[in-house]
Protein backbone atom coordinates (compact mmCIF):
# COMPACT_ATOMS: atom_id res chain seq x y z
CA UNK A 1 0.00 0.00 0.00
CA UNK A 2 3.07 2.29 1.01
CA UNK A 3 4.28 1.73 -2.71
CA UNK A 4 0.56 2.50 -4.32
CA UNK A 5 0.96 5.88 -2.57
CA UNK A 6 4.34 6.86 -3.39
CA UNK A 7 3.57 5.91 -6.77
CA UNK A 8 0.40 8.07 -7.09
CA UNK A 9 2.39 11.16 -5.30
CA UNK A 10 5.24 10.82 -7.64
CA UNK A 11 3.85 10.54 -10.36
CA UNK A 12 3.00 14.23 -10.17
CA UNK A 13 6.65 14.97 -10.80
CA UNK A 14 7.35 13.13 -14.10
CA UNK A 15 7.78 15.33 -16.68
CA UNK A 16 4.86 15.08 -18.94
CA UNK A 17 6.85 14.23 -22.10
CA UNK A 18 8.98 11.32 -20.53
CA UNK A 19 5.95 9.94 -19.26
CA UNK A 20 4.45 10.23 -22.46
CA UNK A 21 6.70 8.94 -25.33
CA UNK A 22 8.59 6.94 -23.08
CA UNK A 23 8.05 5.27 -19.47
CA UNK A 24 3.70 4.54 -20.90
CA UNK A 25 4.48 2.72 -23.94
CA UNK A 26 7.20 0.68 -22.27
CA UNK A 27 4.82 -0.37 -19.46
CA UNK A 28 2.12 -1.27 -22.04
CA UNK A 29 4.90 -2.94 -23.95
CA UNK A 30 5.61 -5.01 -20.79
CA UNK A 31 1.98 -5.87 -20.39
CA UNK A 32 1.45 -6.61 -24.24
CA UNK A 33 4.58 -9.08 -23.76
CA UNK A 34 3.46 -10.68 -20.64
CA UNK A 35 0.14 -11.23 -21.65
CA UNK A 36 1.07 -12.84 -25.30
CA UNK A 37 3.88 -15.17 -23.68
CA UNK A 38 2.26 -15.92 -20.46
CA UNK A 39 -0.98 -17.33 -23.04
CA UNK A 40 1.55 -19.20 -24.88
CA UNK A 41 2.98 -20.72 -21.85
CA UNK A 42 -0.56 -21.84 -20.20
CA UNK A 43 -2.37 -23.18 -23.44
CA UNK A 44 0.82 -25.46 -23.40
CA UNK A 45 0.30 -26.54 -20.11
CA UNK A 46 -3.49 -26.20 -19.37
CA UNK A 47 -3.78 -29.90 -18.29
CA UNK A 48 -7.19 -30.25 -20.00
CA UNK A 49 -8.86 -27.60 -17.73
CA UNK A 50 -10.92 -25.23 -18.40
CA UNK A 51 -9.84 -22.78 -16.06
CA UNK A 52 -6.48 -22.46 -17.55
CA UNK A 53 -7.69 -22.57 -20.79
CA UNK A 54 -9.77 -19.08 -19.67
CA UNK A 55 -6.54 -17.55 -18.06
CA UNK A 56 -4.52 -18.18 -21.29
CA UNK A 57 -7.76 -16.38 -23.42
CA UNK A 58 -7.38 -13.34 -20.77
CA UNK A 59 -3.68 -13.08 -21.51
CA UNK A 60 -4.07 -13.27 -25.17
CA UNK A 61 -7.21 -10.70 -25.23
CA UNK A 62 -5.17 -8.29 -22.82
CA UNK A 63 -2.04 -8.37 -25.20
CA UNK A 64 -4.24 -7.47 -27.88
CA UNK A 65 -5.75 -4.55 -26.14
CA UNK A 66 -2.41 -3.67 -24.71
CA UNK A 67 -0.97 -3.41 -28.28
CA UNK A 68 -3.83 -1.65 -29.28
CA UNK A 69 -3.47 1.01 -26.51
CA UNK A 70 0.11 1.86 -27.10
CA UNK A 71 -0.95 2.24 -30.87
CA UNK A 72 -3.83 4.77 -29.20
CA UNK A 73 -1.11 6.87 -26.77
CA UNK A 74 1.03 7.02 -30.05
CA UNK A 75 -1.80 8.13 -32.39
CA UNK A 76 -3.32 10.80 -29.47
CA UNK A 77 0.20 12.36 -29.20
CA UNK A 78 -0.03 13.32 -32.98
CA UNK A 79 -3.36 14.83 -31.88
CA UNK A 80 -1.97 16.82 -29.19
CA UNK A 81 0.28 18.32 -31.60
CA UNK A 82 -2.69 19.63 -33.43
CA UNK A 83 -5.05 20.34 -31.01
CA UNK A 84 -3.06 20.54 -27.83
CA UNK A 85 -6.09 18.56 -25.77
CA UNK A 86 -5.85 14.84 -24.40
CA UNK A 87 -8.91 13.46 -23.82
CA UNK A 88 -9.11 9.85 -22.54
CA UNK A 89 -11.71 9.39 -20.07
CA UNK A 90 -14.03 8.16 -22.32
CA UNK A 91 -11.82 5.00 -23.64
CA UNK A 92 -10.54 4.44 -20.51
CA UNK A 93 -14.10 4.35 -18.89
CA UNK A 94 -14.90 1.71 -21.30
CA UNK A 95 -11.42 -0.17 -21.62
CA UNK A 96 -11.40 -0.19 -17.83
CA UNK A 97 -14.83 -1.76 -17.50
CA UNK A 98 -13.85 -4.20 -19.52
CA UNK A 99 -10.28 -4.85 -18.32
CA UNK A 100 -12.51 -5.36 -14.75
CA UNK A 101 -14.25 -7.86 -16.16
CA UNK A 102 -11.64 -10.40 -18.08
CA UNK A 103 -10.00 -10.04 -14.38
CA UNK A 104 -12.99 -12.09 -13.05
CA UNK A 105 -13.40 -14.85 -15.54
CA UNK A 106 -11.23 -16.78 -14.05
CA UNK A 107 -12.06 -16.70 -10.26
CA UNK A 108 -15.72 -16.89 -11.39
CA UNK A 109 -14.65 -20.30 -13.25
CA UNK A 110 -12.81 -22.09 -9.88
CA UNK A 111 -15.31 -21.08 -7.93
CA UNK A 112 -18.12 -22.35 -9.78
CA UNK A 113 -16.74 -24.56 -12.48
CA UNK A 114 -18.88 -24.96 -15.61
CA UNK A 115 -21.13 -22.64 -14.08
CA UNK A 116 -19.60 -19.44 -16.52
CA UNK A 117 -20.71 -19.88 -20.11
CA UNK A 118 -20.77 -17.28 -23.25
CA UNK A 119 -24.15 -15.58 -22.13
CA UNK A 120 -23.72 -14.95 -18.95
CA UNK A 121 -19.94 -13.38 -19.25
CA UNK A 122 -21.82 -11.33 -22.04
CA UNK A 123 -24.57 -10.25 -19.95
CA UNK A 124 -22.33 -9.54 -16.99
CA UNK A 125 -20.62 -6.97 -19.34
CA UNK A 126 -23.98 -5.45 -21.06
CA UNK A 127 -24.47 -2.98 -18.53
CA UNK A 128 -21.52 -1.19 -19.61
CA UNK A 129 -22.74 -0.60 -22.76
CA UNK A 130 -25.89 0.30 -22.15
CA UNK A 131 -24.35 2.73 -19.55
CA UNK A 132 -22.20 4.34 -22.03
CA UNK A 133 -24.77 4.27 -24.88
CA UNK A 134 -27.66 6.30 -22.07
CA UNK A 135 -24.37 9.02 -21.44
CA UNK A 136 -23.62 8.91 -25.26
CA UNK A 137 -27.72 9.71 -26.51
CA UNK A 138 -28.43 11.73 -23.45
CA UNK A 139 -25.64 13.90 -22.86
CA UNK A 140 -25.48 12.58 -19.47
CA UNK A 141 -22.41 12.41 -16.84
CA UNK A 142 -22.65 8.77 -15.84
CA UNK A 143 -19.12 8.10 -15.76
CA UNK A 144 -19.28 8.03 -12.00
CA UNK A 145 -21.52 4.57 -12.60
CA UNK A 146 -18.69 3.10 -15.07
CA UNK A 147 -16.39 3.98 -12.61
CA UNK A 148 -18.17 2.06 -9.69
CA UNK A 149 -19.29 -0.73 -11.68
CA UNK A 150 -16.18 -2.92 -11.69
CA UNK A 151 -17.42 -3.07 -7.51
CA UNK A 152 -20.71 -4.58 -8.48
CA UNK A 153 -18.54 -7.13 -10.51
CA UNK A 154 -16.87 -7.89 -7.54
CA UNK A 155 -20.06 -8.01 -5.57
CA UNK A 156 -20.80 -11.10 -7.79
CA UNK A 157 -18.05 -13.07 -7.65
CA UNK A 158 -18.12 -12.39 -3.30
CA UNK A 159 -21.08 -14.35 -3.66
CA UNK A 160 -19.64 -17.15 -6.14
CA UNK A 161 -17.20 -17.37 -3.07
CA UNK A 162 -20.00 -17.92 -0.34
CA UNK A 163 -21.62 -20.77 -2.87
CA UNK A 164 -18.42 -22.41 -2.93
CA UNK A 165 -18.16 -22.25 0.85
CA UNK A 166 -21.60 -23.71 0.94
CA UNK A 167 -20.71 -26.21 -0.85
CA UNK A 168 -18.22 -27.38 0.46
CA UNK A 169 -19.57 -27.48 3.92
CA UNK A 170 -21.94 -29.48 2.61
CA UNK A 171 -19.80 -32.15 1.64
CA UNK A 172 -16.82 -32.44 3.17
CA UNK A 173 -15.94 -32.56 6.96
CA UNK A 174 -12.80 -30.05 6.78
CA UNK A 175 -12.20 -26.88 5.50
CA UNK A 176 -8.61 -27.72 5.76
CA UNK A 177 -6.76 -27.18 2.06
CA UNK A 178 -10.08 -26.33 0.56
CA UNK A 179 -10.37 -22.77 1.01
CA UNK A 180 -8.46 -20.56 -1.28
CA UNK A 181 -5.98 -17.96 0.14
CA UNK A 182 -4.95 -16.68 -3.22
CA UNK A 183 -8.86 -15.46 -3.55
CA UNK A 184 -7.72 -13.60 -1.45
CA UNK A 185 -4.90 -11.87 -2.63
CA UNK A 186 -6.45 -11.76 -5.88
CA UNK A 187 -9.32 -9.75 -4.73
CA UNK A 188 -7.40 -7.55 -2.49
CA UNK A 189 -5.25 -6.63 -6.04
CA UNK A 190 -8.17 -6.41 -7.64
CA UNK A 191 -9.41 -3.72 -5.24
CA UNK A 192 -6.31 -1.76 -5.38
CA UNK A 193 -6.18 -1.94 -9.23
CA UNK A 194 -10.01 -0.51 -8.84
CA UNK A 195 -9.13 2.09 -6.49
CA UNK A 196 -6.04 3.55 -9.23
CA UNK A 197 -8.66 3.46 -11.50
CA UNK A 198 -11.38 5.41 -9.64
CA UNK A 199 -8.51 7.88 -9.13
CA UNK A 200 -7.28 7.53 -13.33
CA UNK A 201 -11.03 8.27 -13.90
CA UNK A 202 -11.22 11.69 -11.85
CA UNK A 203 -8.04 13.54 -12.36
CA UNK A 204 -6.44 15.14 -15.82
CA UNK A 205 -3.08 14.82 -14.81
CA UNK A 206 -1.15 13.22 -17.48
CA UNK A 207 0.71 10.70 -15.67
CA UNK A 208 -2.51 9.65 -13.94
CA UNK A 209 -2.63 6.12 -15.60
CA UNK A 210 1.41 5.45 -13.86
CA UNK A 211 0.32 3.54 -10.92
CA UNK A 212 -2.70 1.57 -12.85
CA UNK A 213 -0.25 0.44 -15.21
CA UNK A 214 2.50 -1.24 -13.23
CA UNK A 215 0.26 -2.18 -10.74
CA UNK A 216 -2.06 -4.86 -13.51
CA UNK A 217 1.52 -5.88 -14.71
CA UNK A 218 1.80 -7.09 -11.24
CA UNK A 219 -1.25 -8.58 -11.41
CA UNK A 220 -0.91 -10.26 -14.55
CA UNK A 221 2.46 -11.78 -13.86
CA UNK A 222 2.07 -13.03 -10.02
CA UNK A 223 -1.72 -13.91 -10.94
CA UNK A 224 -0.17 -16.36 -14.03
CA UNK A 225 2.57 -17.66 -11.74
CA UNK A 226 -0.22 -19.19 -9.58
CA UNK A 227 -2.03 -20.75 -12.11
CA UNK A 228 1.02 -22.68 -13.93
CA UNK A 229 2.97 -23.26 -11.03
CA UNK A 230 0.62 -23.56 -8.08
CA UNK A 231 -1.20 -27.15 -7.84
CA UNK A 232 -4.95 -26.98 -8.35
CA UNK A 233 -6.56 -26.87 -4.90
CA UNK A 234 -9.79 -28.11 -6.52
CA UNK A 235 -8.72 -30.72 -9.17
CA UNK A 236 -8.65 -33.57 -6.94
CA UNK A 237 -12.06 -32.47 -5.15
CA UNK A 238 -13.59 -31.88 -8.74
CA UNK A 239 -12.48 -35.20 -9.90
CA UNK A 240 -13.73 -37.10 -6.79
CA UNK A 241 -17.05 -34.99 -7.07
CA UNK A 242 -17.52 -36.54 -11.00
CA UNK A 243 -16.50 -39.74 -9.92
CA UNK A 244 -19.33 -40.22 -7.08
CA UNK A 245 -21.74 -38.27 -9.51
CA UNK A 246 -21.71 -40.83 -11.99
CA UNK A 247 -21.70 -43.48 -9.80
CA UNK A 248 -24.99 -42.00 -8.31
CA UNK A 249 -26.53 -41.95 -11.99
CA UNK A 250 -25.93 -46.01 -12.37
CA UNK A 251 -26.94 -46.99 -9.11
CA UNK A 252 -30.42 -47.83 -9.33
CA UNK A 253 -30.96 -46.95 -5.41
CA UNK A 254 -30.86 -43.31 -6.17
CA UNK A 255 -34.27 -43.02 -5.60
CA UNK A 256 -35.75 -43.24 -2.12
CA UNK A 257 -38.72 -42.89 0.00
CA UNK A 258 -39.21 -39.93 1.78
CA UNK A 259 -41.40 -40.83 4.26
CA UNK A 260 -40.67 -39.64 7.85
CA UNK A 261 -40.10 -43.68 9.07
CA UNK A 262 -38.11 -44.49 6.21
CA UNK A 263 -35.75 -40.84 7.19
CA UNK A 264 -35.64 -42.12 10.84
CA UNK A 265 -34.36 -45.12 9.92
CA UNK A 266 -31.58 -43.71 8.36
CA UNK A 267 -31.00 -41.11 10.62
CA UNK A 268 -30.67 -44.37 13.19
CA UNK A 269 -28.61 -45.95 11.23
CA UNK A 270 -26.45 -43.03 10.77
CA UNK A 271 -26.17 -42.42 14.34
CA UNK A 272 -25.24 -45.63 14.90
CA UNK A 273 -22.39 -46.16 12.48
CA UNK A 274 -21.07 -42.38 14.13
CA UNK A 275 -21.12 -44.01 17.34
CA UNK A 276 -19.78 -47.76 16.63
CA UNK A 277 -17.43 -46.91 13.73
CA UNK A 278 -16.09 -43.47 14.24
CA UNK A 279 -15.20 -42.18 10.59
CA UNK A 280 -15.39 -39.03 11.46
CA UNK A 281 -12.02 -39.86 13.07
CA UNK A 282 -10.68 -39.79 9.13
CA UNK A 283 -10.04 -36.26 8.26
CA UNK A 284 -10.80 -36.72 4.74
CA UNK A 285 -14.09 -37.99 5.59
CA UNK A 286 -16.66 -36.98 2.97
CA UNK A 287 -20.28 -36.78 2.63
CA UNK A 288 -20.43 -39.68 -0.03
CA UNK A 289 -18.49 -41.63 2.30
CA UNK A 290 -22.25 -42.08 4.43
CA UNK A 291 -22.74 -44.41 1.27
CA UNK A 292 -21.26 -47.05 3.29
CA UNK A 293 -24.08 -47.47 5.34
CA UNK A 294 -27.21 -45.21 3.13
CA UNK A 295 -27.05 -46.41 -0.30
CA UNK A 296 -28.52 -42.87 -1.31
CA UNK A 297 -27.43 -39.93 -3.60
CA UNK A 298 -25.60 -36.60 -2.63
CA UNK A 299 -28.56 -34.32 -2.66
CA UNK A 300 -31.03 -36.70 -0.69
CA UNK A 301 -28.04 -36.94 1.45
CA UNK A 302 -27.41 -33.62 2.12
CA UNK A 303 -30.92 -33.09 2.29
CA UNK A 304 -31.07 -35.37 4.91
CA UNK A 305 -28.39 -33.98 7.55
CA UNK A 306 -29.84 -30.48 7.03
CA UNK A 307 -33.24 -31.67 8.12
CA UNK A 308 -32.64 -34.29 10.98
CA UNK A 309 -29.83 -32.20 12.50
CA UNK A 310 -30.22 -28.67 11.53
CA UNK A 311 -27.17 -28.15 10.17
CA UNK A 312 -24.93 -29.22 7.17
CA UNK A 313 -22.30 -31.62 6.81
CA UNK A 314 -19.53 -29.96 8.07
CA UNK A 315 -21.35 -28.64 11.20
CA UNK A 316 -22.50 -32.02 11.47
CA UNK A 317 -19.15 -33.86 11.51
CA UNK A 318 -17.26 -30.86 13.60
CA UNK A 319 -20.05 -31.56 16.67
CA UNK A 320 -18.69 -35.29 16.75
CA UNK A 321 -14.83 -34.54 16.60
CA UNK A 322 -15.70 -31.34 19.47
CA UNK A 323 -17.11 -34.55 21.76
CA UNK A 324 -14.40 -36.91 20.86
CA UNK A 325 -11.63 -34.39 22.13
CA UNK A 326 -13.72 -33.49 25.49
CA UNK A 327 -13.67 -37.14 25.79
CA UNK A 328 -10.16 -37.60 25.12
CA UNK A 329 -9.09 -34.68 27.55
CA UNK A 330 -11.19 -35.51 30.02
CA UNK A 331 -9.47 -39.52 30.18
CA UNK A 332 -6.30 -38.47 29.72
CA UNK A 333 -5.30 -35.04 31.08
CA UNK A 334 -2.27 -35.13 30.15
CA UNK A 335 -2.70 -35.66 26.69
CA UNK A 336 -1.12 -32.29 24.13
CA UNK A 337 -3.15 -30.80 22.11
CA UNK A 338 -1.73 -32.06 18.73
CA UNK A 339 -2.52 -35.54 19.84
CA UNK A 340 -6.05 -34.86 20.74
CA UNK A 341 -7.04 -32.78 17.52
CA UNK A 342 -5.20 -35.74 15.64
CA UNK A 343 -7.08 -38.79 17.63
CA UNK A 344 -10.47 -36.78 17.12
CA UNK A 345 -9.96 -36.36 13.71
CA UNK A 346 -9.06 -32.81 13.14
CA UNK A 347 -6.80 -32.03 10.17
CA UNK A 348 -4.16 -29.88 12.55
CA UNK A 349 -3.54 -28.78 15.82
CA UNK A 350 -4.03 -25.29 14.54
CA UNK A 351 -7.17 -26.22 13.07
CA UNK A 352 -8.70 -28.26 15.99
CA UNK A 353 -7.77 -24.64 18.82
CA UNK A 354 -9.59 -22.29 16.09
CA UNK A 355 -12.99 -24.57 15.86
CA UNK A 356 -12.85 -25.73 19.45
CA UNK A 357 -12.71 -22.31 20.40
CA UNK A 358 -15.42 -20.97 18.60
CA UNK A 359 -17.81 -23.97 19.40
CA UNK A 360 -17.52 -23.83 23.01
CA UNK A 361 -16.04 -20.01 24.10
CA UNK A 362 -12.74 -21.65 25.63
CA UNK A 363 -9.45 -23.25 24.39
CA UNK A 364 -9.00 -26.58 25.01
CA UNK A 365 -6.05 -26.08 27.44
CA UNK A 366 -8.81 -23.68 28.91
CA UNK A 367 -11.59 -26.43 28.90
CA UNK A 368 -9.19 -29.61 30.25
CA UNK A 369 -7.83 -27.14 33.00
CA UNK A 370 -11.67 -26.62 34.37
CA UNK A 371 -12.49 -30.39 33.47
CA UNK A 372 -9.84 -31.32 36.41
CA UNK A 373 -11.12 -28.75 38.96
CA UNK A 374 -14.98 -30.20 38.24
Amino acid sequence: MTLVLLSFYGSTFIPENLYTNVISQILNGCVATIGLLGSLLIWRHHDGMRARKLWAFVLLVWAVLATLLLMRLIAYDVMREETGVLNLHGWEMLVGNFYAWLLLLYPAEMLRPGWLNIGRAIRHLLPVFIIAAIDHIFIIDLRWMLALYPIVLLGFLAMHVRAYRVWCEQNYSSMEHIDAQWIVRYMIMYLICGGAYIYLSVTTHPTRSLTLQWLLLFMLTYSTDQILFRPDPWKIIRRRLREREAQEEDDDSATVETDEQTRAAYRETLEQWMRTDKPYLNPDFRLMDLREVLPLNRSYLSSLINSAYGCNFYQFVTNYRINEAKQLMSEHPEMQVQEVAERSGFSSPTVFSRIFARETGVTPREWSAKSDKS
